[in-house]
C-alpha cells in the first residue's frame, strides 16, 4: 500500500520544532478566542434578557419588588446593580453629612455613583475581548511566519537532495500554504466575535445609561425616602 507523503500528518512529521510551535501557538490561539467568545455572548444573551424586563421595573408598585423582577432573570444583573447602588449611594450620602463628600449636592453624588456602576459593568462586559483583537490582528502574521518558514525549509531539504521536478516542489511549497490558511481560520472567527460583542455591548451600555437616568430622576424627585425627609425638613 503506498503511503501518501503529502497532507497535515506528513506536514506535521516533517516540520522542524518552529512549524510545530507555530502550530501549536495558533491552535491556543484559537481555543481561547472560542471561549471568550462563548462566554461573552452568553454573558450578552443574559444582559439582553435582563434589559427586556427593564420596562418591568418601573411598573412595580415598590423599590424592592422592580429589585426583585430584575433579579428574577439574572442574580448578578447590572440593572438591578445600579439600582441598589444608586440606593446605596443615597442612603450613605444622608447618613454622611459631616464627611467631605457631604458637601457635594445629592444629584452629584448620585450621579457619580451611577457612573461608577456603569463603568465596572461595562469593564466586565468587555473582559476578553482585547484578546479577540489581538488575535484577529495577530493570527494572520503567525500564520504566514509559519508558510515563509515551511517554504525556506522545503527548498532546503530540496535543494539538499538535488530534485528540483515539479511534484518535489508543489508538494512541500502547498503544505507549507497551510499554515497561512491555519492562521486566517484563526483570525476570522476572532474578528468577527468581536466586532459583534462590542456592537451588542455598546446598545446594553447604552440602555443601562438610560436606565440610570431613570433612577438619578427617581431617587431626587420620586423615591418615597426623599418625601419623607422633605416633608421632615418641612
Amino acid at each position: 500500500m503506498h503511503e501518501n507523503s503529502y497532507g497535515l500528518a506528513a506536514f506535521w512529521l516533517q516540520g522542524d520544532i518552529v512549524i510545530k510551535v507555530v502550530a501549536v501557538l495558533l491552535l491556543l490561539m484559537s481555543i481561547v478566542s472560542w471561549y471568550v467568545i462563548i462566554t461573552r455572548a452568553w454573558q450578552a444573551v443574559k444582559l439582553r434578557a435582563s434589559a427586556k424586563v427593564m420596562g418591568e421595573f418601573w411598573h412595580s408598585h415598590s423599590f424592592e419588588e422592580g429589585i426583585s423582577i430584575l433579579q428574577s432573570h439574572d442574580q448578578q444583573s447590572p440593572f438591578s446593580a445600579l439600582a441598589l447602588g444608586g440606593q446605596a449611594a443615597v442612603e450613605h450620602h444622608t447618613q454622611s453629612k459631616n464627611d467631605l463628600h457631604g458637601q457635594l449636592s445629592l444629584a452629584e453624588w448620585l450621579t457619580e455613583s451611577l457612573r461608577g456602576d456603569i463603568d465596572e459593568s461595562t469593564e466586565r462586559m468587555q473582559a476578553g475581548l482585547p484578546i479577540l483583537a489581538s488575535v484577529g490582528s495577530t493570527a494572520p502574521f503567525i500564520g504566514l511566519f509559519g508558510t515563509v518558514w515551511g517554504i525556506y525549509h522545503a527548498l532546503v531539504s530540496i535543494g539538499a537532495s538535488g530534485q528540483a521536478s515539479i511534484d518535489k516542489v508543489a508538494g512541500p511549497v502547498g503544505e507549507a500554504l497551510i499554515m497561512t490558511a491555519f492562521g486566517l481560520a484563526v483570525a476570522i472567527p476572532a474578528v468577527l466575535g468581536y466586532n459583534t460583542l462590542m456592537r451588542t455591548n455598546k446598545t446594553n451600555i447604552n440602555k443601562m445609561r438610560r436606565f440610570a437616568r431613570q433612577l438619578h430622576a427617581y431617587f431626587l424627585t420620586g423615591s418615597p425616602r426623599n418625601k419623607t425627609n422633605k416633608s421632615a425638613g418641612a
